[in-house]
């Protein structure tokens, strides 16, 4: 078996377990615990200047390589294009979009520094699986460098169509450094025909009936791959979770109400006040809940040096005090707001006690807080998930109560109905996901994804 070896914008060395919450490091975790290899992306540390060589550790079958960035090209690469440009583009948020040059520049120069600190490591039979939207010049600037090996792309993000990506300058440039790789996979089938439109719009490239794009003598593969969970490790962790004292302490602090848990970034691409919003009406329009349910926020802080960010921060702050102070009593908290990260564990514990989970992002490539919700549950009293439709778990999910996040009174209908769901009707839902979970594993998402890489057309 060839080995894996893994580049994402972020390497989460083995002492650093907390960055392992997100879509990407989990999936990517897992596949490397079942394949080992190599986990290569930036440290974490900012430097005066990009170094050429990565530390390297070892961790079990895992070798971890971490680059040290420069300064001004962090600042240009991550907070500048990957962030300002790239991430509220990707997300249809074309009012965010912020465009320099210079960020652009350096967004191409960190892609460089990262194929010439890589290459030494590589062995010619590796499969190379390149990770998300900061990273897509990398496989032209490894060809650039004579790398011959298989490369794959994966877009964690949602990919927007070509009326949307026509907002991005020098589209074309970033588009064709796709055609690098041998095998572009997204999350979903909109994403899909997405690309592929932008392709066809921007760079002139035509996919055939298999989803092959030839340019000269090279073959790029395109396909959809919904990144799956470690469901059944997941629900034994969740078990496990019920029991300890962390757990017991919520479930005692409760005193009998029923818990609705929201878990996410920090990020306005999430829904935040849409979705406290959505909890006041529920408390205005429905009454009978007040004093009988809590809502737990918990939304861990990132990119706290971009301006947007704090002003979410500050909004979701006023949010809270107008719904706590409206509603509140002297022995009930209506809405509970955490911004610091919680332990796996913890989590694990938490989805398992909450009767309902809403997650509201207003696009999302697709969202393993709603798959870890439902792998989480009781089987004998599990609970409901509120769902987006513009997550792309919405499309494996339909079991879930599907709702716009636009419309905070039907999100708070939704919060009504899940509160109010008969056991059987809970159970019934929960089986159908738990089943379909289990067959799309992250284990799985990886197979499909290196199984194809290793034999993609060339």
């Amino acid at each position: 078996m060839a080995r894996l070896t893994i580049v994402s914008y972020r390497v989460p060395l083995p002492r650093d377990r907390a960055l392992r919450a997100g879509g990407l490091a989990v999936g990517v975790a897992d596949a490397l615990r079942h394949r080992g290899g190599l986990w290569f992306g930036w440290s974490g540390e900012v430097t005066d200047q990009t170094v050429d060589a990565p530390r390297l550790e070892q961790s079990h079958d895992v070798t971890y390589a971490a680059l040290d960035i420069g300064r001004d090209d962090y600042h240009g690469f991550y907070a500048g294009y990957a962030n300002s440009t790239l991430w509220p583009l990707l997300h249809f948020r074309l009012g965010l979009l912020d465009f320099r040059r210079e960020d652009f520049d350096a967004y191409r120069r960190v892609n460089e520094a990262f194929a010439r600190a890589l290459l030494p490591l590589l062995r010619p039979s590796d499969l190379v699986w390149v990770h998300d939207y900061q990273l897509i010049p990398l496989g032209a600037a490894l060809r650039r460098l004579g790398c011959g090996n298989r490369i794959g792309f994966f877009l964690h993000v949602p990919c927007p169509p070509p009326a949307v990506f026509a907002a991005l300058p020098q589209a074309e440039t970033l588009l064709r450094g796709l055609t690098a790789y041998d095998l572009v996979g997204v999350q979903t089938a909109n994403d899909l025909q997405a690309l592929t439109d932008c392709l066809r719009a921007f760079c002139g490239l035509e996919a055939d009936g298999a989803g092959v794009i030839r340019s000269g003598r090279s073959a790029l593969r395109l396909g959809a791959f919904p990144i799956g969970i470690d469901t059944a490790g997941f629900a034994e962790l969740a078990a496990r979770a019920a029991g300890d004292a962390q757990t017991n302490r919520m479930r005692k602090s409760l005193e009998g109400r029923d818990l609705i848990i929201g878990v996410d970034r920090l990020d306005y691409t999430k829904g935040l006040p849409n979705k406290f919003e959505a909890y006041g009406r529920l408390l205005a329009r429905f009454p009978q809940h007040r004093g009988r349910v809590t809502f737990l926020q918990i939304a861990s802080r990132s990119r706290t040096e971009m301006e947007q960010y704090r002003a979410l921060k500050r909004e979701l702050d006023g949010l809270v005090g107008r719904i706590n102070g409206t509603y509140a009593e002297f022995h009930w908290v209506p809405l509970r707001y955490i911004t610091r990260p919680m332990p796996r564990t913890a989590l694990a514990g938490l989805y398992r006690q909450a009767a309902v989970a809403l997650v509201t992002p207003l696009r999302d490539g697709m969202n393993i807080v709603a798959k870890e919700y439902m792998a989480a549950q009781d089987p004998d009293r599990p609970g409901v998930l509120v769902l987006s439709r513009f997550a792309g778990a919405a499309q494996q999910l339909p079991e879930a109560l599907i709702i716009n996040p636009y419309d905070p009174d039907e999100m708070a209908e939704a919060l009504d109905a899940a509160l109010g769901m008969e056991r059987e009707q809970r159970q019934s839902r929960w089986r159908a996901v738990f089943d379909r979970l289990s067959v799309h594993t992250a284990e799985a998402w990886s197979d499909d994804f290196l199984a194809l890489l290793a034999g993609s057309t060339s």
